[in-house]
């Protein structure tokens, strides 16, 4: 949704009409996860996907009978072993689509929504996907304010309680509640969809190997920093555009940085006087991974300095190094794709492992 919301704020500004279908649910192997979506615009245009190719052209369709006026669909795919050319995922998983027609007075917050997450500030979106309130109602939801109503001011004040602490979590997913937001109760299923700031990748060592790791980390979705003490090395120049790149020592800019549980952190440095006071401020912080480059015997040395410094196994066991999965990278950018590799099988629990020498389910929903 992120990646298609500056086509279809153009649509909203502009007035038009246009048919959003959100995946709300899925199960067993489905290809994309809750908050991918697909909007069909004016003159067919279609951006964004939703299963990546299995079902859009019956998406298509539906989203467009909805832009055209029609009451908001929930609608459920998967496979069908008895009808094979049934319109339904050929990986065997299953997903439910949230379709409804966005218009200024059917959604008056959608606007100030594409704003706010161009602008990289939190909201959430709450979304009526089944039971007695409106079908497609929506609420904005930011820290501060509230912008839209699903219907009832009772279930407004619950989800917007529940929106903030999702918002907080960058979490999306599917809460259920009464009719007036009863929380023990579950006649209304409400979806809500957090976009949170990109999370943080801090590159610690501006080399060759920094420049691959932070522009793979800007194609992941991170909002890069790219930090090392010697200004002849930490030149905007050397790194992607809309890559930050700043020369301060790096425990001192660690120290002054926000970290959270989203915020990945890779030591480059390669250099025991930058490694160990900037890995003891690291690991003793909030982090989804902390990665650091260095042969074997390079680790070894770095963890003894950095016991001696007065870390507790239980922080070094944070500790992933050396870097990346063992993929035999030799470049740059190889070694660059094996450090994404396991930041992302960290992330949703992957394995590393070949694909072919694993069994069950290839897209398995887990939360992040």
């Amino acid at each position: 949704m992120r990646d298609v919301l500056p086509v279809l704020g153009r649509w909203y500004a502009a007035g038009v009409p246009f048919g959003l279908a959100t995946v709300v649910q899925v199960s067993r192997s489905a290809p994309r996860d809750p908050g991918a979506a697909m909007a069909v615009g004016p003159d067919e245009e279609v951006v964004g996907s939703v299963s990546g190719g299995c079902v859009e052209g019956a998406v298509f369709e539906l989203a467009q009978e909805v832009a055209a006026g029609g009451e908001a669909r929930l609608e459920t795919f998967g496979y069908s072993d008895e009808d094979a050319f049934a319109v339904g995922l050929t990986c065997g998983g299953e997903i439910t689509l949230l379709v409804r027609a966005v218009t200024p007075e059917r959604d008056p917050g959608f606007g100030a929504v594409a704003d706010s997450v161009a602008a990289g500030e939190p909201v959430t979106v709450a979304t009526v996907t089944d039971g007695p309130a409106p079908r497609g109602a929506a609420l904005a939801v930011w820290p501060d304010r509230t912008l839209g109503t699903l219907g009832a001011s009772g279930l407004d004040a619950a989800v917007t309680a529940d929106a903030r602490g999702e918002l907080a979590l960058g979490a999306t997913g599917l809460r259920h509640y009464g009719p007036e937001g009863q929380r023990r109760e579950d006649s209304v299923s409400v979806f809500l969809q957090s976009f949170a700031p990109p999370p943080r990748m801090l590159v610690f060592g501006a080399i060759d190997y920094a420049a691959a790791v932070a522009r793979i980390g800007d194609f992941l979705g991170y909002r890069v920093t790219v930090c090392d003490a010697r200004p002849v090395f930490a030149t905007p120049r050397r790194f992607p555009e809309g890559v930050e790149v700043v020369a301060v020592w790096p425990h001192r800019y660690l120290r002054d940085t926000t970290t959270d549980e989203r915020t990945v952190i890779c030591v480059l440095t390669h250099d025991p006087k930058f490694d160990v006071p900037l890995l003891t401020e690291a690991l003793r912080r909030p982090a989804a991974y902390i990665g650091a480059m260095g042969s074997r015997r390079t680790h070894a040395d770095r963890a003894e300095r950095l016991a001696e410094a007065g870390l507790t196994e239980r922080e070094l066991s944070r500790l992933r190094s050396p870097v990346g999965l063992d993929l035999g990278a030799r470049t740059p950018e190889e070694v660059a794709v094996s450090v994404a590799a396991e930041i992302v099988a960290l992330r949703w629990g992957g394995t590393g492992a070949p694909l072919t020498a694993t069994e069950g389910a290839v897209h398995p929903y887990r939360s992040s």
